[in-house]
């Protein structure tokens, strides 16, 4: 998972044609780090997307503009368009995870 350190990088990253996977993050947050006990597993099962993530605190603004009101969510970014949303209330496990990804990706 690459991580995105501007939101020069993040615009960047989200014009991809192809489907691009973004995890909004934060250092202090508890499920977020539960988050990435499973993460590795679901990244293999989507390996043949672009995953990236985002610390919300380090690139102000960039949650809000994209209503990350929770973390961690995941987001699902084409065309600079933001295509899905899995906020945080349903990704604490690898399973609700996995599902929103086969919904919204195939």
């Amino acid at each position: 998972m690459e991580y995105i350190k501007t939101e020069e990088q993040f615009n960047k990253v989200i014009e991809s044609e192809e489907p691009v996977i973004v995890k909004f993050f934060a250092d202090w947050c508890p499920d977020c780090k539960r988050m990435d006990m499973f993460i590795g597993d679901v990244l293999d099962e989507f390996n043949n997307y672009k995953w990236f993530q985002v610390n919300s605190d380090e690139i102000k603004g960039l949650a809000e503009k994209y209503e990350v009101m929770g973390i961690p969510s995941i987001l699902i970014f084409q065309n600079g368009e933001k295509k899905a949303h899995q906020h945080s209330a349903y990704t604490k496990s690898p399973e609700s995870v996995t599902e929103f990804l086969h919904q919204q990706l195939g």
